[in-house]
């Protein structure tokens, strides 16, 4: 079962396309105040050059401004390998951190409640996370189904 909205988001450490730690917790406020931190949009997908993720991903990074901003950052996160992450993000031009949570296989995923057991891979879910780290805005679709960009626009707009 998907985190729900309200819930504290899982803290997690993954690699990006470039090799890169990146840390959720990165992006929260700190407590003094002194870091303001960002609204994160985690969008989990199932697999790098396949149709509907290819969509996906392309959709974002032609409305990237929305995404990635001053108090904004876009993660996508599959479980594919960061070799076959950078490759993928070069051929499409997606200049967002694609995170592998590729090992341990799908640990992320599973924490997010996200991981299909049978196809061995994450499933649509996104969920938008406030700068204090909590959950404010969730969707999961299965495998075949895109997400609606407007939606998670909507959201972040209300946070």
């Amino acid at each position: 079962m998907a985190i729900e909205v309200g819930a504290p988001a899982p803290d997690f450490e993954l690699k990006d396309n470039h090799g890169r730690t990146v840390r959720l917790s990165d992006f929260r406020r700190s407590e003094d105040g002194a870091d303001s931190g960002k609204n994160v949009v985690l969008l989990f997908y199932p697999f790098a050059f396949t149709g509907v993720c290819t969509g996906e991903l392309c959709a974002l990074r032609d409305e990237l401004p929305s995404f990635v901003n001053e108090g904004t950052q876009l993660l996508a996160v599959s479980n594919d390998s960061i070799h076959t992450l950078r490759v993928f993000g070069e051929q499409e031009g997606l200049e967002y951190p694609l995170l592998s949570d590729f090992w341990p296989h799908g640990a992320v995923s599973r924490a997010y409640g996200v991981f299909d057991e049978d196809k061995g891979c994450a499933v649509r879910g996104t969920f938008i996370i406030d700068k204090d780290g909590i959950v404010r805005w969730t969707v999961v679709n299965g495998l075949p189904d895109a997400r609606d960009l407007d939606e998670y626009v909507k959201a972040l707009a209300a946070l």
